[in-house]
C-alpha cells in the first residue's frame, strides 16, 4: 500500500484576478494547490455538478471589468457570458517563466479536454508541462470519455496529475476512463460531493478529493457521505483530502471532519517504483 504523507504547503491568498503574469495572480486559495494557469477559458454546463459553477459566475464578473480573456460568450443555454471557450496561446510560456517550482492546477477556468479544444493545442499544453519539471500540474475533467480517447496521443511526465470530477454515482464511468490514463498521479475530484459514492473501484486511483458546494443556492453534503469516501480511501491506500463542507462561502463550514483535518497527498507513481 502507498504511503501518503500531509501537503507541506498551505494557500490562503484568495482569488486573484490579474494576468498570470502579475506578482500575485499565479497564487490559489484552493487548499490543494499553490498557483492556477489558465492556457484556455471557458465551458459548458454538462452534469449535475456544473450546475453552480463558480467558474461561469467569476467569468461574468472578469468580462465586466473588461478583462482581455473573458470577452467571449457562451451559449447562454450551457454556458454565459465571458464563458465561450477560449485558446490562450499568450498563456502557454506563463509557466516557464515561474523559477520557483510550484503546484499548478492547470484550467481552473475551462476544461482542457472540452471538445472545442483541438488536440493540436492540449498537445501543445503538454509539451510546455514536460519542459517545465520542476513544476507539478494537476488537470481536472469532467470529459472523462476524450480524455481516454486522445491519451495514447499525448506525452505524459511524470509531473502531471490527471484527475475526473465524480460528484454523484452517475458519474462513476469518468473514474473507468482516468483508469487508461497513464499518468503519474490519478486523482477524483468529489466536489461538490453531491450524493454517496459507496463501493467506489479505487484501484489505480492514487488520490480523492472531497469537498461541499459553497455560494448562493449551494446544495447540502451529508457527513455520512464524506465519511464513508475517507473509509474507502484508507482501505484502498488511496490518499484523502478533504476540502470543505461549503455553505454560504467556501470557508463557511470549516473543514473539520471527525476534529480534524485531512490533507493527505499521493505519492507519484515514478517515486514509488524507485
Amino acid at each position: 500500500m502507498r504511503r501518503v504523507a500531509s501537503h507541506p504547503y498551505g494557500c490562503s491568498t484568495g482569488l486573484a484576478l490579474q494576468s498570470e503574469g502579475g506578482p500575485v495572480a499565479d497564487k490559489s486559495a484552493i487548499e490543494w494547490t499553490e498557483a492556477t494557469w489558465n492556457p484556455t477559458t471557458g465551458c459548458d454546463r454538462i452534469s449535475a455538478g456544473c450546475d453552480n459553477c463558480y467558474a461561469l459566475t467569476l467569468a461574468r464578473r472578469l468580462k465586466a471589468m473588461g478583462s482581455g480573456k473573458y470577452q467571449v460568450d457562451g451559449d447562454p443555454r450551457t454556458s454565459g457570458p465571458g464563458f465561450g471557450v477560449t485558446l490562450h496561446p499568450d498563456s502557454l510560456d506563463v509557466p516557464r517563466r515561474w523559477r520557483e517550482p510550484r503546484t499548478v492546477f492547470v484550467n481552473s477556468m475551462s476544461d482542457l479536454f472540452h471538445a472545442r479544444v483541438p488536440l493540436e493545442y492540449v498537445q501543445r499544453v503538454f509539451a510546455v508541462m514536460h519542459e517545465t519539471p520542476r513544476h507539478t500540474y494537476q488537470v481536472l475533467t469532467k470529459r472523462a470519455a476524450r480524455l481516454a480517447k486522445v491519451s495514447s496521443q499525448l506525452d505524459w511526465p511524470p509531473n502531471v496529475w490527471m484527475g475526473v470530477s465524480v460528484e454523484d454515482g452517475g458519474q462513476r464511468a469518468r473514474i473507468d476512463h482516468l483508469r487508461e490514463v497513464p499518468a503519474a498521479v490519478r486523482f477524483i475530484s468529489a466536489e461538490p460531493l453531491l450524493g454517496p459514492l459507496p463501493d467506489l473501484e479505487l484501484d489505480g486511483i492514487d488520490w480523492l478529493i472531497a469537498g461541499g458546494e459553497s455560494g448562493s443556492g449551494c446544495r447540502p453534503m451529508e457527513p455520512a457521505w464524506v465519511a464513508d469516501l475517507r473509509d474507502q480511501c484508507g482501505q484502498a491506500g488511496t490518499a484523502f483530502f478533504f476540502k470543505q463542507w461549503g455553505g454560504r462561502t467556501p470557508k463557511a463550514g470549516g473543514r473539520l471532519l471527525d476534529g480534524r483535518t485531512w490533507d493527505e497527498m499521493p505519492t507519484p507513481r515514478s517515486l514509488v517504483a524507485a
